[in-house]
């Protein structure tokens, strides 16, 4: 992967969405975020926005068929609860390009405390023996990291050469309680660029270094719903 696209963006992404307290993160420039808040009436017109973002070398053409793609793509997320989704999108140095989904989204949390939420998470997650499941310390306090990789079945009709193929996918999710709100943080990593497996991973834990929770650095969720 190119060094140049992984270097960080400096610039908080804030995600303020109504249904929970704000947090965090900042994103490699290669990020490139799917207008999830866009309403129906804009979702066109903002996925087009979209993919002249992803595709700056491309023409008018490319833009407007893919367009259609990603609108349908952000109302899936969007429906789905997800408060941020984005394409990281990295030259390999060769011509060719490392490409992946992160999304960011917050489920309702059953725990007293963050150490009792981690605890549970973790023990539920390790129940299955093809994860690989670990309680970490993050700046921001306790999370658990899964790690997954699973081989799937790609149909032919869907291959250049028309036979059935098997490709190899990895999956990273993080699970990071709010401090003081009934809310878990998850960040998840999907990629089939899996010669770079290991260049993404150092790459989301970078990312994941930068979380916060609130409107501004250092914020907690219960200085946001006090002000």
């Amino acid at each position: 992967m190119s060094t140049n696209n992984l270097k960080s963006s400096g610039i908080p992404t804030v995600i303020d969405d109504p249904a929970i307290p704000p947090l965090q993160f900042v994103a490699p420039e290669g990020f490139h975020a799917l207008p999830v808040d866009a309403d129906s009436d804009t979702r066109i017109s903002a996925a087009t926005e979209f993919t002249r973002e992803l595709f700056p070398e491309g023409d008018a053409h490319l833009w407007e068929s893919a367009a259609p793609f990603y609108a349908g793509l952000t109302e899936v997320f969007a429906d789905s609860g997800l408060a941020y989704s984005a394409m990281g999108v990295f030259g390999d140095g060769n011509g060719g390009v490392v490409h992946f989904s992160f999304t960011v989204g917050a489920i309702v949390s059953p725990y007293a405390t963050r150490d009792e939420a981690t605890e549970a998470i973790g023990r539920s997650l390790g129940r299955d023996p093809g994860n690989d499941s670990r309680r970490i310390t993050l700046p921001c306090g306790p999370a658990v990291s899964n790690i997954s990789v699973r081989e799937i079945t790609v149909g032919a009709e869907l291959t250049a050469t028309g036979d059935e193929a098997k490709l190899l996918t990895g999956q990273i999710q993080v699970f990071v309680p709010f401090p003081d709100a009934p809310f878990i943080a998850v960040f998840t990593l999907d990629t089939a660029a899996m010669e770079y497996w290991g260049e993404i991973c150092d790459m989301t834990a970078a990312v994941l270094e930068t979380v916060s929770f609130g409107s501004s650095p250092g914020d907690t969720a219960a200085d946001i719903m006090v002000s």
